[in-house]
Order: structure tokens, then C-alpha cells, then sequence
């Protein structure tokens, strides 16, 4: 009995060796992001401030707020209500036609940690700027018209600049456009559809969308200084290069290019 005793803490051992490397393999969730405070970029310096009510681009915003209600009902109007959704999984939903595939937490445990992570600095960065901006409402508080939302939206003491949504969406569109180069034409179309789908809605205004795009932009660029954002990246890479092996996103896509043919404004 006595010598069965090494055997079976070696066992217990090697047991508990593997467990410990299935563990350091497996992305954590995201408790913070890649960037420190120092790091994140200062997007009030790169981005511009709201307009101003009556100056020539708030005129703009109002004109595209008017003119886009008339997509009340349309097909777009039911996508712009989709990409409301900016969980992993709407997200996921949202690009699975240009990348081909569709992706889940489940079978893409890596892309998911890494956007997780990534949007964490998106918000700190995009949240920051909205602090800046709080007297800009948001469309439909200031004019008429329908939006695809549901009133109370939740939404009416959160400042329309800059469109978080947006924000999320252009910052996805770019890491998928790296993970994936050969499909970078119609994922970042994409992404742009996505920003757009919050003025179709009338959540916010054009402006607020450019804003976004420009505060992902600063933000991707910035994670890109990060080592352990550039090997997240390649773990991601590897991923999703093997489940485009097995195309299976494709279902509905021509009717989604067709609704996105058209820019809404």
C-alpha cells in the first residue's frame, strides 16, 4: 500500500498539471481593458465637439433626422431595430454575413474574450467624451418624427454625442477587418451600416455617429500599442480562420445586401 502512494500523487499530480494548463488556455473573462488610464486616447482632442443649435452642422443633423423617417416600417427600419442589440451575440449576428460565418461564444471563445476586452476601452474612451457633450440630446427629444424604438427608450438622459453604438460597431468592424483582411471590404461596410442604423432608428444624429467612428478608430489604434492586445489578436486570428473553413453565415445575406445597397442618407 505504501508504494501505491507516489503513484497516486503523481497522478493527483498531473491531474492537477493539466487542469492548470486547460485553464491558462481558456480566454478569462474580461475584467478590465487593454489600456491603462494614461493610455487610453484623449478622444476630446481628436475628436470635435457637438454641434451647437443653429449652427451649420446641427442643421445637417436635423435635415438627415427628417429625411431619414421616412423609413418607417421598411425593411431597413426592422435592421436598424437588429443592430440595436450591441451584446456579443447582436454583434456577432450583425457581421455574420460579411465574414461568412457565423460566431458564437461557444465556438469562438477567443474573438469573444478579445472584443470583450476591447470594448471595455471603447467605453472609457467614448464615455469620457459624452461627459463633454451632455447639453447634446438626441433627435427625437428635439423634433417630431418616429423612431424604431419604444417610448420611454431608456435613453433620454444619455447624451446623443458621440454614439456609443457606433463606437462598439466601427471598433468590432476593425479588429474583424484585421482577423480577416480578405473579407475587410465587406465587414467594414458593414460597420458603417451599423453606425447608420442609429440615425435610421432617430436615436441620434448623424454627427454623433461620425463621432463614433472616429473615437473607435483612435481607440483600435491605441490597443494595437498593447503586447498582450496584439497576442489576444493572433489567437483570434487562428480562430477564426478555422471556422471559415466551414462557411455557414450566408443564410439571408442577399436579402441584408440588398437593404444595405442604398446609404440611408
Amino acid at each position: 500500500m505504501k508504494a501505491s502512494i507516489p503513484i497516486i500523487a503523481y497522478l493527483a499530480l498531473a491531474a492537477g498539471s493539466i487542469w492548470a494548463q486547460q485553464k491558462a488556455a481558456a480566454p478569462r473573462p474580461a475584467r478590465s481593458g487593454y489600456l491603462s488610464p494614461g493610455e487610453t486616447p484623449d478622444v476630446a482632442r481628436i475628436v470635435p465637439l457637438a454641434p451647437t443649435e443653429g449652427d451649420s452642422r446641427d442643421a445637417l443633423d436635423r435635415a438627415v433626422f427628417r429625411a431619414t423617417r421616412s423609413f418607417d416600417g421598411s425593411p431597413r427600419w426592422s435592421l436598424a431595430l437588429s443592430d440595436n442589440d450591441v451584446s456579443t451575440a447582436g454583434m456577432f449576428r450583425a457581421f455574420a454575413c460579411s465574414l461568412g460565418v457565423k460566431l458564437t461564444r461557444q465556438n469562438a471563445p477567443r474573438i469573444t474574450a478579445l472584443i470583450t476586452r476591447a470594448t471595455i476601452d471603447a467605453t472609457a474612451a467614448f464615455e469620457r467624451l459624452k461627459q463633454l457633450n451632455q447639453q447634446r440630446k438626441r433627435p427625437f427629444l428635439v423634433a417630431e418624427g418616429p423612431i424604431c424604438l419604444q417610448r420611454p427608450t431608456g435613453l433620454e438622459d444619455n447624451p446623443d454625442y458621440p454614439s456609443g453604438h457606433t463606437t462598439f460597431g466601427w471598433e468590432v468592424g476593425l479588429i474583424l477587418a484585421e482577423l480577416a483582411p480578405d473579407a475587410a471590404t465587406p465587414i467594414l461596410s458593414r460597420a458603417r451600416a451599423f453606425g447608420e442604423s442609429r440615425v435610421v432608428c432617430g436615436v441620434h444624429n448623424a454627427s454623433a455617429v461620425e463621432a463614433g467612428v472616429m473615437t473607435a478608430a483612435a481607440v483600435v489604434a491605441a490597443l494595437h500599442g498593447s503586447a498582450l492586445f496584439r497576442t489576444d489578436l493572433d489567437a483570434a486570428r487562428s480562430e477564426l480562420a478555422g471556422l471559415r473553413r466551414h462557411v455557414s453565415g450566408r443564410a439571408g445575406c442577399a436579402l441584408e445586401a440588398e437593404i444595405l445597397a442604398t446609404p440611408p442618407y
